[in-house]
């Protein structure tokens, strides 16, 4: 259904210091960056871009809005959201952990990045 998801910051050298951390924990690699100067994460067949606004105005994030990362494990969220608190993220919400909801029992770590979008990263918990 979704072809790539995009944030915008009004710091793409700070986003890059993140982004590349935060991808490098889960075993991505680092941002390839365009002719434009967005940055260009591929991971596991999917897309992250990272780019200041067309507009020329200021980036804000979604209010409300989550951008939800897939996990293969509760220690790889672990390795995840501490590699983006180490690099200017702010740890919300909740700490690291499992949470039942209405989908089953799920592993979750919340970050707010630098410019303040609002990140999960989730792993499904097999069934007990």
């Amino acid at each position: 259904m979704f072809s790539h998801m995009m944030v915008g910051s009004n710091d793409i050298a700070r986003s890059q210091k993140f982004y590349d951390a935060l991808f490098a924990a889960i075993g991505g690699k680092p941002a390839m960056q365009d002719a434009r100067g967005r940055l260009i994460y591929a991971h596991n067949g999917n897309l992250f871009l990272v780019t200041k606004p067309i507009d020329n105005k200021d980036a804000t994030h979604a209010n409300g809005g989550t951008i939800g990362f897939a996990m293969a494990s509760p220690e790889q969220t672990d390795a995840w959201h501490a590699a983006g608190v180490a690099n200017g993220g702010i740890s919300i919400e909740d700490p690291p952990g499992i949470r039942q909801g209405s989908a089953g029992a799920m592993y979750l770590a919340y970050l707010r990045d630098p410019d303040g979008n609002k990140l999960c990263g989730l792993h499904r918990m097999p069934a007990a």
